[in-house]
């Protein structure tokens, strides 16, 4: 080996060089990431990764749950032959079960579970059920992320401050904090409105807008009674989670599904009817 080669320093020695400046704050810290990807000592999916890992100290389980509006969840009532059609459309792998209401959580039935009907055993879903999981809406990611490895748990049911459940979060949402979400070119920037007009008479709206907001930006009254969120009508109306590119009528309105995955409805676009329609 030649000598001059042996005496390079290695890739973990020029990065701890790097960081042996002792950052003296997040803001550095990153900083310090930074240059080290510009160095060519991280690539961009791995710089990408650690400061996720940094943000996700810093988030909180309402900022990623599944809004309750949102939530598919199975009722206790209900006989197999009547919701297991429901799992196999939304295809999870998990689902809260109420006993009438959602504040009323009674456990989380794993789809896999479902088996030992198809098996022909008895099966009674209530002898199924595993305990359900609560946590505050305020707690933060990482300790989330940590009580899930060593609980072995997948879903929590988030709850507000007065006890009542205003959604759920599973580990592969606060992972994708650190691996990153399939983004298409509906997505939102972060930093911009809950709601974008394109100039041709249609907005851009996320699922979580408010419905005061709304009524507000398009001059409409729907109310917020039952739902307060944008998503939280469309799903009412459409009676299931909507796919992408599917058109749900409200009032005068049409919503056209813009980003759905198989949880969680992210983005709609808003449009009035033509005048011969409504």
């Amino acid at each position: 080996m030649d000598d001059s080669d042996s005496n390079k320093p290695t890739l973990l020695e020029r990065l701890s060089t790097l960081l042996l400046r002792e950052p003296e704050d997040r803001e550095q810290l990153i900083e310090l990431l930074h240059s080290a990807y510009e160095r060519n000592l991280l690539d961009a999916d791995a710089l990408s990764m650690m400061e996720g890992v940094i943000q996700v100290s810093e988030r909180q389980v309402r900022e990623i749950m599944i809004p309750r509006a949102q939530m598919d969840v199975i009722d206790i009532s209900q006989p197999p032959e009547q919701f297991i059609p429901f799992v196999i459309e939304t295809a999870h792998s998990r689902f809260p079960v109420i006993d009438g209401d959602k504040d009323n959580i009674v456990g989380i039935l794993l789809a896999k579970d479902l088996l030992r009907y198809y098996a022909g055993e008895e099966f009674e879903v209530r002898d199924m059920l595993r305990p359900a999981v609560f946590v505050p809406e305020s707690k933060r990611l990482n300790v989330l992320l940590r009580d899930f490895r060593s609980n072995r748990n997948h879903i929590a049911l988030v709850v507000d401050e007065y006890g009542g459940v205003c959604g759920m979060v599973t580990i592969e949402d606060v992972l994708e904090q650190i691996v990153g979400d399939i983004e298409d070119e509906y997505d939102f920037d972060e930093d911009e409105d809950n709601l974008i007009p394109d100039g041709k008479g249609h907005w851009r709206v996320k699922a979580g807008t408010e419905i005061a907001d709304f009524n507000e930006a398009l001059g409409t009254d729907f109310s917020d009674e039952e739902c307060d969120t944008v998503g939280g009508l469309v799903l009412k109306a459409a009676g299931q989670l909507p796919k992408s590119g599917e058109r749900i009528v409200v009032g005068n309105l049409i919503f056209t599904v813009l980003r759905v995955d198989s949880r969680r409805l992210y983005s709609v676009l808003v449009e009035h009817k033509p005048p011969e329609q409504e």
